[in-house]
């Protein structure tokens, strides 16, 4: 089978042939449909992840067919459309996955960073870790919604939105567009807020009512004129620093949650934070009941990101396009 491997910190893929692999106990083995290409992927390949295992098979935005089960596995059966996701596996016995939060355990391990994902033809997953995908769902389509849609989703739900609130998305890009779809759906008012003017068309399609171009505009000072600041801002961009710059755009008791981030530390000022009761908090995607969710919700408001098919062959490339900024539509592996 063709896979695309990542075989140290600073090198390119490597495009090679390898074996099918066979899933052991609670294990399935999957043709893979597609395959999101996502900012963590360039990170692995950037050194950004010092405990990744190389050589590894990286990407975490999954869609395929269990094609066979491993021993002890009865579900999913053999034929199921599923998805996997960026945590692929948990110690199965800790309080956090006890009660259905995996994302948080502290021996989880990460698809296509800490266990082989789906740059490739076919790949072994665990079983408890996939997600069957509703019906109808377009699986190329749907590939990006199983990180940077269920990490969207699952920000928004732990921040607090409700249908009246007002919420604003730093980063436009494909975290930032499906959370501005995702707010909107559920109700929220929204804002983007964005480097410059060339996203704002877009982001007034997907339902934003504001822009806020940064290299022109001070993010927070314009969030405070809409009607007295956010009470929810998502920090979609690959920037701590976009993040602090908006924070005193909050409304009092609004909560700042970041998704993205770069190396830098996060200076806040404590002041306006102790005198308007603001939060700050953090979100890692999600666990398998937050995929679940995020499908259904997708599927119910369809809601599905732009995307450019491409060859396996072409990972490498899109990965430097990302690393130059110059993206544009989420790349997706198929699988023909």
């Amino acid at each position: 089978m063709l896979t695309a491997l990542a075989t140290a910190a600073g090198e390119p893929l490597t495009i090679t042939e390898r074996d099918i692999p066979v899933p052991g106990p609670g294990q399935v083995l999957v043709r893979i449909t597609a395959c999101g290409v996502c900012h963590t992927d360039l990170d692995l390949l950037q050194g950004h992840w010092p405990d990744a295992p190389f050589p590894v098979v990286p990407g975490h935005e999954i869609t395929g067919v269990v094609t066979t089960a491993g021993p002890g596995v009865t579900w999913p059966e053999v034929g199921t459309a599923i998805g996997a996701q960026f945590l692929g596996d948990s110690c199965r016995h800790c309080d956090y996955c006890a009660r259905g939060e995996q994302i948080l355990c502290p021996r989880k391990r990460i698809t296509g960073i800490l266990m082989d994902g789906g740059y490739t033809e076919y790949a072994v997953l665990e079983a408890d870790f996939v997600t069957p995908l509703p019906p109808g769902l377009d699986p190329v389509a749907a590939a990006p919604l199983m990180c940077a849609g269920l990490t969207a989703f699952n920000s928004l739900r732990q921040a607090g939105i409700t249908a009246t609130s007002r919420v604003a998305v730093i980063g436009t890009g494909g975290v930032g567009a499906l959370a501005i779809r995702y707010a909107v759906a559920m109700g929220a008012r929204v804002a983007a807020v964005g480097r410059s003017n060339r996203g704002e068309a877009a982001t007034r399609e997907q339902g934003a009512e504001l822009f806020v171009a940064t290299q022109d505009t001070d993010p927070a000072e314009a969030l405070r004129n809409w009607d007295g600041g956010a009470d929810l801002i998502l920090n979609a961009a690959p920037s701590t620093t976009a993040a602090a710059a908006a924070l005193t755009g909050l409304a009092p008791d609004g909560t700042l949650v970041l998704c993205g981030y770069s190396p830098e530390s996060l200076v806040l000022p404590p002041q306006p934070m102790v005198l308007n009761r603001l939060r700050v908090m953090c979100n890692p995607s999600g666990s398998p009941h937050d995929a679940r969710d995020a499908l259904a919700f997708s599927a119910a408001h369809s809601i599905l990101p732009d995307i450019t098919p491409i060859g396996l062959r072409d990972a490498g490339a899109a990965l430097d396009a990302m690393a130059a900024g110059h993206a544009g539509a989420r790349s997706v592996i198929t699988f023909d």
